[in-house]
Protein backbone atom coordinates (compact mmCIF):
# COMPACT_ATOMS: atom_id res chain seq x y z
CA UNK A 1 0.00 0.00 0.00
CA UNK A 2 1.10 3.13 -0.71
CA UNK A 3 2.65 5.42 2.11
CA UNK A 4 0.74 8.82 3.87
CA UNK A 5 4.38 10.33 1.85
CA UNK A 6 2.99 9.67 -1.31
CA UNK A 7 -0.82 10.21 -1.32
CA UNK A 8 0.47 13.38 0.01
CA UNK A 9 2.66 13.98 -2.34
CA UNK A 10 0.50 13.63 -5.47
CA UNK A 11 -2.07 15.86 -3.52
CA UNK A 12 0.38 18.87 -3.22
CA UNK A 13 1.56 18.13 -6.92
CA UNK A 14 -2.04 18.25 -8.02
CA UNK A 15 -2.81 21.74 -5.56
CA UNK A 16 0.35 23.27 -7.75
CA UNK A 17 -0.97 22.97 -10.58
CA UNK A 18 -4.48 23.81 -10.03
CA UNK A 19 -3.69 26.68 -8.30
CA UNK A 20 -2.27 28.12 -11.92
CA UNK A 21 -5.57 27.36 -13.58
CA UNK A 22 -7.21 29.48 -10.71
CA UNK A 23 -9.82 32.14 -13.13
CA UNK A 24 -11.39 33.13 -9.62
CA UNK A 25 -14.56 35.39 -10.16
CA UNK A 26 -12.94 36.33 -13.49
CA UNK A 27 -15.97 35.54 -15.59
CA UNK A 28 -18.79 36.23 -12.91
CA UNK A 29 -19.79 39.64 -14.31
CA UNK A 30 -21.02 38.08 -17.60
CA UNK A 31 -25.03 38.18 -17.91
CA UNK A 32 -25.74 34.44 -17.85
CA UNK A 33 -27.74 32.68 -15.17
CA UNK A 34 -24.84 30.73 -13.12
CA UNK A 35 -24.50 27.80 -11.65
CA UNK A 36 -21.35 25.69 -9.99
CA UNK A 37 -20.47 22.18 -9.85
CA UNK A 38 -17.99 20.27 -7.14
CA UNK A 39 -15.10 17.92 -8.63
CA UNK A 40 -14.35 16.25 -5.60
CA UNK A 41 -10.83 14.55 -5.64
CA UNK A 42 -9.58 12.20 -3.34
CA UNK A 43 -6.73 10.07 -3.28
CA UNK A 44 -7.33 6.40 -3.41
CA UNK A 45 -4.06 3.86 -3.32
CA UNK A 46 -1.77 6.91 -4.18
CA UNK A 47 -3.78 7.75 -7.08
CA UNK A 48 -6.00 10.92 -7.12
CA UNK A 49 -9.95 9.50 -8.10
CA UNK A 50 -13.01 11.81 -8.66
CA UNK A 51 -16.44 11.23 -7.04
CA UNK A 52 -19.31 11.41 -9.48
CA UNK A 53 -22.91 10.75 -9.15
CA UNK A 54 -26.07 9.50 -11.37
CA UNK A 55 -29.02 11.97 -11.23
CA UNK A 56 -32.09 10.73 -9.86
CA UNK A 57 -34.55 8.64 -12.99
CA UNK A 58 -37.16 11.00 -11.58
CA UNK A 59 -35.69 14.25 -12.01
CA UNK A 60 -37.01 16.01 -15.39
CA UNK A 61 -33.72 17.29 -16.67
CA UNK A 62 -31.60 14.70 -17.69
CA UNK A 63 -32.55 11.79 -15.36
CA UNK A 64 -30.16 9.03 -15.20
CA UNK A 65 -27.08 10.73 -16.66
CA UNK A 66 -23.86 11.02 -14.59
CA UNK A 67 -23.03 14.55 -13.27
CA UNK A 68 -20.81 16.73 -10.79
CA UNK A 69 -22.53 17.40 -7.57
CA UNK A 70 -23.72 21.08 -8.52
CA UNK A 71 -26.75 22.81 -9.12
CA UNK A 72 -28.17 26.33 -9.66
CA UNK A 73 -26.96 29.60 -8.15
CA UNK A 74 -29.45 30.31 -5.27
CA UNK A 75 -29.49 34.19 -4.04
CA UNK A 76 -28.24 33.39 -0.10
CA UNK A 77 -24.75 31.89 -2.42
CA UNK A 78 -21.95 34.52 -2.03
CA UNK A 79 -20.26 33.07 -4.95
CA UNK A 80 -19.78 29.95 -7.07
CA UNK A 81 -17.93 27.90 -4.27
CA UNK A 82 -20.80 28.28 -2.43
CA UNK A 83 -23.45 27.33 -4.65
CA UNK A 84 -21.19 24.10 -5.25
CA UNK A 85 -20.85 23.17 -1.81
CA UNK A 86 -24.45 24.33 -0.79
CA UNK A 87 -25.63 21.18 -3.36
CA UNK A 88 -22.81 18.79 -2.80
CA UNK A 89 -23.98 18.56 0.93
CA UNK A 90 -27.93 18.24 -0.52
CA UNK A 91 -27.18 15.51 -2.74
CA UNK A 92 -24.58 13.50 -1.44
CA UNK A 93 -24.30 14.83 2.58
CA UNK A 94 -21.04 15.98 1.98
CA UNK A 95 -20.01 18.91 4.86
CA UNK A 96 -18.68 22.10 3.31
CA UNK A 97 -15.85 22.08 5.88
CA UNK A 98 -14.89 18.49 4.89
CA UNK A 99 -13.86 20.10 1.18
CA UNK A 100 -10.63 21.64 0.66
CA UNK A 101 -11.28 24.16 -1.87
CA UNK A 102 -8.42 24.79 -4.37
CA UNK A 103 -9.56 27.23 -7.33
CA UNK A 104 -12.39 27.60 -10.05
CA UNK A 105 -11.39 26.30 -13.63
CA UNK A 106 -12.81 27.94 -16.63
CA UNK A 107 -16.16 27.79 -16.79
CA UNK A 108 -18.12 26.59 -19.32
CA UNK A 109 -21.96 26.84 -20.81
CA UNK A 110 -24.40 23.97 -20.85
CA UNK A 111 -27.57 23.34 -22.76
CA UNK A 112 -30.36 25.88 -21.08
CA UNK A 113 -27.21 28.29 -21.33
CA UNK A 114 -26.21 28.83 -18.01
CA UNK A 115 -22.63 29.71 -17.03
CA UNK A 116 -21.59 26.69 -15.18
CA UNK A 117 -18.45 27.07 -12.87
CA UNK A 118 -16.47 24.01 -11.68
CA UNK A 119 -14.65 24.30 -8.05
CA UNK A 120 -12.03 21.69 -7.50
CA UNK A 121 -11.95 20.51 -4.01
CA UNK A 122 -10.40 17.89 -2.03
CA UNK A 123 -12.26 15.60 0.18
CA UNK A 124 -10.69 12.32 2.46
CA UNK A 125 -11.22 9.26 0.72
CA UNK A 126 -12.69 8.12 4.22
CA UNK A 127 -16.07 10.37 3.27
CA UNK A 128 -19.34 8.03 3.53
CA UNK A 129 -21.79 9.18 0.90
CA UNK A 130 -25.36 9.84 1.73
CA UNK A 131 -26.96 10.74 -1.46
CA UNK A 132 -30.60 12.52 -1.39
CA UNK A 133 -32.29 9.74 -3.58
CA UNK A 134 -34.78 13.02 -4.74
CA UNK A 135 -31.80 13.79 -7.13
CA UNK A 136 -28.99 11.50 -6.29
CA UNK A 137 -29.32 7.31 -7.24
CA UNK A 138 -25.88 6.41 -7.08
CA UNK A 139 -22.24 7.75 -6.19
CA UNK A 140 -19.18 6.02 -7.54
CA UNK A 141 -15.54 6.84 -7.70
CA UNK A 142 -12.95 6.58 -10.50
CA UNK A 143 -9.29 7.40 -11.69
CA UNK A 144 -9.02 10.96 -12.97
CA UNK A 145 -6.13 9.42 -14.72
CA UNK A 146 -9.17 7.48 -16.92
CA UNK A 147 -9.88 10.86 -18.55
CA UNK A 148 -6.79 10.76 -20.07
CA UNK A 149 -5.75 7.39 -20.60
CA UNK A 150 -9.55 6.00 -20.99
CA UNK A 151 -10.07 2.23 -21.74
CA UNK A 152 -13.59 3.18 -24.24
CA UNK A 153 -13.62 6.11 -25.63
CA UNK A 154 -15.76 7.57 -28.32
CA UNK A 155 -15.97 11.34 -30.03
CA UNK A 156 -18.57 12.94 -32.06
CA UNK A 157 -18.65 16.29 -32.96
CA UNK A 158 -21.82 18.59 -32.08
CA UNK A 159 -22.95 22.16 -33.05
CA UNK A 160 -24.74 24.40 -30.60
CA UNK A 161 -27.94 25.66 -31.67
CA UNK A 162 -25.85 29.20 -31.91
CA UNK A 163 -23.75 27.54 -34.44
CA UNK A 164 -20.45 26.85 -32.37
CA UNK A 165 -18.89 23.07 -33.04
CA UNK A 166 -17.25 21.09 -30.86
CA UNK A 167 -16.12 17.77 -29.59
CA UNK A 168 -18.38 16.06 -27.64
CA UNK A 169 -16.50 13.36 -25.44
CA UNK A 170 -17.86 10.36 -24.46
CA UNK A 171 -16.13 7.87 -21.80
CA UNK A 172 -17.48 4.62 -20.79
CA UNK A 173 -16.00 3.24 -17.54
CA UNK A 174 -16.48 -0.02 -15.64
CA UNK A 175 -16.79 0.01 -12.15
CA UNK A 176 -16.05 -2.94 -10.37
CA UNK A 177 -17.70 -2.06 -7.22
CA UNK A 178 -20.93 -1.45 -8.92
CA UNK A 179 -20.14 -3.84 -11.14
CA UNK A 180 -21.31 -2.15 -14.04
CA UNK A 181 -20.21 0.31 -16.65
CA UNK A 182 -20.87 4.24 -16.48
CA UNK A 183 -21.20 6.88 -19.55
CA UNK A 184 -19.69 9.79 -18.35
CA UNK A 185 -20.10 12.59 -21.39
CA UNK A 186 -21.26 16.27 -22.07
CA UNK A 187 -20.11 19.44 -20.00
CA UNK A 188 -19.24 16.66 -17.07
CA UNK A 189 -16.73 14.83 -19.40
CA UNK A 190 -15.52 18.16 -20.87
CA UNK A 191 -14.91 19.30 -16.97
CA UNK A 192 -13.05 15.73 -15.87
CA UNK A 193 -10.80 15.92 -19.39
CA UNK A 194 -9.72 19.62 -18.61
CA UNK A 195 -8.85 19.07 -14.84
CA UNK A 196 -7.13 15.42 -15.80
CA UNK A 197 -5.04 17.59 -18.45
CA UNK A 198 -4.07 20.19 -15.96
CA UNK A 199 -3.28 18.05 -13.12
CA UNK A 200 -0.90 15.53 -15.05
CA UNK A 201 0.17 18.10 -17.70
CA UNK A 202 0.87 14.78 -20.19
CA UNK A 203 -1.13 14.63 -23.79
CA UNK A 204 -4.20 12.16 -23.88
CA UNK A 205 -4.76 9.17 -26.03
CA UNK A 206 -7.17 11.03 -27.77
CA UNK A 207 -7.72 14.25 -29.49
CA UNK A 208 -8.76 17.60 -27.59
CA UNK A 209 -9.41 21.19 -28.79
CA UNK A 210 -7.03 22.72 -26.96
CA UNK A 211 -2.88 23.63 -28.01
CA UNK A 212 -1.37 21.63 -25.12
CA UNK A 213 1.33 23.92 -24.94
CA UNK A 214 -0.60 27.03 -23.87
CA UNK A 215 -3.54 25.05 -22.10
CA UNK A 216 -4.45 28.07 -20.11
CA UNK A 217 -5.02 30.52 -22.96
CA UNK A 218 -6.68 28.24 -25.43
CA UNK A 219 -9.04 26.68 -22.60
CA UNK A 220 -10.08 31.13 -22.62
CA UNK A 221 -10.00 31.04 -26.30
CA UNK A 222 -12.23 28.23 -26.93
CA UNK A 223 -14.77 29.56 -23.88
CA UNK A 224 -14.40 32.94 -24.92
CA UNK A 225 -15.93 32.04 -28.83
CA UNK A 226 -18.59 29.52 -27.12
CA UNK A 227 -19.66 32.52 -25.26
CA UNK A 228 -19.36 35.09 -28.06
CA UNK A 229 -21.28 32.58 -30.15
CA UNK A 230 -24.48 32.61 -27.41
CA UNK A 231 -24.37 36.10 -27.48
CA UNK A 232 -24.83 36.63 -30.96
CA UNK A 233 -27.41 34.62 -31.30
CA UNK A 234 -29.32 36.05 -28.14
CA UNK A 235 -28.64 39.75 -29.77
CA UNK A 236 -30.33 39.00 -32.52
CA UNK A 237 -33.38 37.11 -30.88
CA UNK A 238 -33.89 40.27 -29.26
Amino acid sequence: LPSARSQAGAMEQARRRLREFDVGDKFSHLPLPRAAVLLPLMVREGRLHLLLTVRSMQLRRSPGEVCFPGGKSEATDKDDIDTALREAKEEVGLQPEKVEVICRLMPGIDKMNNLVTPVVGFIEDTFQVTPNPDEVSEVFIMPLEYFVKPLNYKTFSYKTSSGYSTQIHCFTYYDQEHERSFKIWGLTAHFAVFLALVVFGERPTFEVDYDLDNLFSSSENNFINLYASIYERKKSNL
